[in-house]
């Protein structure tokens, strides 16, 4: 049977394939620390388990949705007020089986078969899988170090600004740890007014955010509403990957259009998912808080601990995610990382998988606590890999 040619424009999934080395050294017996998969470690708050597990007793949960229901948009429109100082309306609001999906039907929303769409680079690779399922044609701005990992918008050639659909914002940002200041926003809207572009904001990591700083919502910029969209998901925030539960918010006629190409392809998210995120939205964000200030030390214990045996590593601003240069005797970051899986046990992603300007890092997610982190390091250490 000969398939469908959209299915060759991905390339094997990266995960996976670290996954299988990861498998035949546990079967070795080989300790592994996995810091590759961004799955946070954490338990979900009780309040949210027992929302879900009291709607699943209801035999009426179990039917079909349909529909968002009411009390989970005004739910979000709550939060977003108590949380961001940003009012928005329930039509403004449609929910998405986590963001991943969301990008996807976005970007089939939105696109026509040779569209030019921006991306990030490095992105996470969705970004990148959503615009080709689309048959849009992605260009990319870079994130690099000379500009702090943050978009310059302003040096996007403006042929391809001109011609540009949407572009993708993802603050702060998952690999490589930045996080916006608003004259960052406030420059991104000034010039998708310019341009006429819509403006995607990737919002995954707004509460994990270090040193002082606040997350904040693009949709909080003055004008912003006019000309973006934005992602929001509890995930990370609550620990509910497995739930899936994300939302996708702001102008109202491009929340119309993925609910129209949505409504031919699902019934809506599962009720009982919906009771457990209207109390997580409406819940006490003393968890959230709390979580923080544990990826923050395990941020420190990483960035700060690499450092003292001689790798220098940055401190991540924020995500759950360390941006890590490879070590002067490495051109390859695959090659890295499965030298340094095979040496200490240590799993990450190398940077390559995010984009071509990820070539030269690897990435590592903040899943493990501190001392299993500091086990890592001396692995590390001892392995001579560094040297």
């Amino acid at each position: 049977m000969k398939f469908a040619d959209r299915l060759n424009r991905f390339g094997e999934e990266i995960f996976g394939a670290l996954n299988v080395k990861k498998l035949a050294l546990e079967k070795q017996g080989r300790k592994i620390y996995n810091m590759s998969i961004g799955t946070p470690d954490f338990v979900t708050p009780e309040h949210i388990r027992e929302a879900l597990a009291a709607a699943a007793k209801d035999p009426e949960n179990w039917k079909y949705s349909l529909r968002d229901l009411p009390e989970m948009l005004d739910a979000v429109c709550a939060y977003y007020d108590r949380r961001f100082g940003v009012k928005i309306l329930p039509e403004q609001i449609m929910s998405c089986y986590g963001t991943q999906e969301g990008v996807g039907h976005l970007a089939m929303a939105l696109c026509n078969p040779g569209d030019i769409v921006l991306l990030p680079d490095p992105c996470y690779p969705v970004f990148q899988a959503g615009s080709l399922l689309a048959e849009a044609e992605p260009c990319y701005y870079p994130l690099n170090k000379e500009n702090g990992f943050l978009p310059r918008v302003a040096e996007i050639p403006e042929d391809i600004a001109k011609k540009a659909k949407y572009i993708i914002v993802s603050l702060p940002s998952n690999p490589v740890g930045s996080i916006a200041e608003p004259h960052i926003y406030e420059e991104i809207v000034a010039w998708a007014k310019k341009y006429d572009v819509l403006v995607i904001h990737d919002n995954a990591y707004s509460d994990i955010i270090f040193d002082g700083n606040i997350g904040k919502s693009f949709l909080g910029t003055p004008g912003a509403m006019d000309v973006g969209v934005e992602f929001f998901s509890l995930s990370k925030s609550f620990n509910v990957t497995g739930a899936r539960i994300s939302f996708l918010i702001g102008r109202k006629d491009v929340i119309d259009a993925v609910k129209l190409l949505r409504s031919q392809i699902d019934f809506g998210m599962f009720l009982p998912i919906q009771k457990a995120a209207v109390a997580a939205l409406t819940g006490s964000l003393d968890s959230v808080k709390e979580q923080c200030v544990e990826y923050q030390k395990r941020r420190d214990a990483l960035c700060g601990g690499a450092r003292k045996i001689g790798w220098n590593i940055p401190d991540a601003r924020g995500s759950m995610f360390v941006w890590a240069p490879i070590p002067d005797s490495y051109t390859s970051s695959m090659q890295f990382c499965m030298d340094l899986l095979e040496k200490t046990g240590v799993l990450c992603t190398p940077g390559s998988s995010f984009g071509p300007h990820g070539e030269g890092y690897v990435r590592f997610a903040l899943v493990l606590p501190p001392e299993k982190i500091e086990e890592a390091l001396k692995a590390v250490k001892d392995s001579g890999i560094l040297e």
